[in-house]
């Protein structure tokens, strides 16, 4: 299957963002491990990231009849981007929601995913780990 991979605002900065909360692992080593899982399960990955809303979902719209799977980290926009729920609809792909922490017991904030109103499961608090798990659901 061709899955599209997109991680969001700041985790670009894993190594160096929290490693209390992100491990100290970067996104260098995220980016591999992902290739090395979808490779093990017989997928071909496309990694992106961006700190900029519009080019995520820029990224979502292009992935339309191009790929049959995203896996998601919207990171920061999971709580307040209606604009990327709306893209991933639009698109119908089917889409796997990942974080590396558990916003589950994170800030009150944090709580809320609207990625999740769309996503066919969603991830959390698994770290690296969750990026193989969402790659195996499909």
């Amino acid at each position: 299957m061709k899955i599209l991979v997109i991680n969001g605002p700041n985790l670009n900065m894993l190594g160096i963002r929290e490693p209390d909360i992100y491990g100290s692992n970067t996104y260098s080593a995220l980016e591999n491990y992902i290739k090395s899982c979808a490779s093990e399960l017989g997928h071909e990955v496309t990694l992106f990231q961006s700190n900029h809303e519009g080019a995520i979902i820029d990224t979502i719209q292009q992935a339309y009849k191009a790929y049959d799977g995203i896996v998601i980290n919207p990171a920061g926009y999971t709580h307040t981007s209606v604009a990327i729920l709306d893209a991933l609809k639009a698109v119908g792909i089917p889409t796997v929601e990942v974080h590396l922490s558990d916003i589950s017991i994170r800030e009150d904030f944090r709580k809320h995913s609207y990625v999740s109103l769309v996503a066919k499961k969603t991830i959390c608090g698994l770290g690296f780990e969750g990026y193989k798990k969402a790659l195996e659901l499909f």
